[in-house]
């Protein structure tokens, strides 16, 4: 019943519905794409739907207003934050610009639009690689995720790479010892990693990627059992792709509870009551369009 409201509310608002991969699997069920925050950004833009739900976190539906400016953009959950994301003080942010004022500010797309607006570049982590390659200047600072900054700095050693201190709460928790332990059990375990995860997980992965490479990984090779080591809600694609290959979570602990938030009464609520509406100021806005408009120009 709630599903058959959705779908019609949906035509009525002339409304979109994006989530994220690490959505409940009943809202991914629901949606017209799933995938990483920066393709479901662009899927807005290129959208014809006036209205865009977007069910995941509030940067993502930020960046989302960002690049369609024009278009409503509705989080269904208005305290659906991300911690990592709130790692950067803005003051404190001003003052490391002054500090280094010499340095090409590249922040991760898991930042506030405030924070993007202050950096020169934005990446994902499908991307950072290849763009910090390509930055011209040798003095870097990438903020916030210091695991994914160390999996850059690691691949790309002749700049100087400085590292914000923030990191994710969901994939700091995820444990070497629990994925050796599991291992031991099963022989032919691949581990599939996201850069977010710590150093000492990162070294026992036989891949390391963004959540739409891992997808990718598992669904184009051919072994059996799978532990992947990232929020758990990847899991239901994974499976709905894969149905004759085995996925492991690493515990109890890769549960993200704000990406969690988003249920099908939300989604609902959302279409029903235009709730809630992300709007960015426009100097911000400005700012950070520039910054994601720089990763577009420098990933080609």
């Amino acid at each position: 019943m709630m599903i058959e409201e959705i779908k019609k509310l949906k035509e009525e608002k002339d409304a979109l519905i994006l989530a994220h991969n690490y959505q409940r699997p009943e809202v991914i069920d629901i949606a017209d794409f799933v995938g990483d925050s920066f393709y479901l950004s662009q899927v807005a833009k290129g959208s014809d739907k006036s209205t865009i739900v977007f069910c995941g976190v509030d940067f993502m539906a930020e960046s989302a207003k960002i690049l369609s400016p024009e278009k409503k953009i509705l989080l269904p959950v208005k305290d659906a934050g991300c911690p990592l994301a709130e790692m950067v003080d803005i003051d404190e942010l001003k003052k490391f610009k002054e500090k280094h004022s010499d340095a090409t500010f590249v922040c991760y797309i898991n930042t506030s639009a405030e924070v993007k607006a202050l950096c020169d570049v934005v990446v994902t982590s499908s991307n950072a690689v290849k763009i910090i390659k390509r930055i011209e200047n040798k003095k870097i600072v990438f903020l916030p995720d210091k695991n994914l900054g160390e999996f850059v700095k690691e691949r790309v050693p002749e700049k100087n790479i400085i590292l914000w201190t923030g990191f994710c709460p969901t994939h700091r928790k995820i444990s070497k010892e629990y994925i050796l332990s599991l291992k031991e059990e099963i022989k032919d375990l691949v581990v599939l990693t996201h850069p977010e995860c710590e150093r000492d997980v990162r070294e026992i992965s036989d891949f390391i990627g963004s959540t739409k490479e891992i997808i990718d990984y598992a669904t184009k090779t051919n072994y059996k059992n799978y532990l992947i080591a990232t929020e758990e809600g990847v899991i239901h694609t994974l499976k709905k792709l894969n149905p004759n290959k085995n996925f492991y979570i690493p515990g109890l602990t890769a549960t993200c509870p704000n990406m969690k938030k988003t249920r099908l009464i939300d989604v609902y609520e959302s279409l029903l009551y235009s709730r809630y509406e992300i709007h960015v100021d426009e100097e911000i806005a400005k700012g950070a369009k520039r910054a994601l408009e720089n990763m577009l120009m420098l990933a080609r």
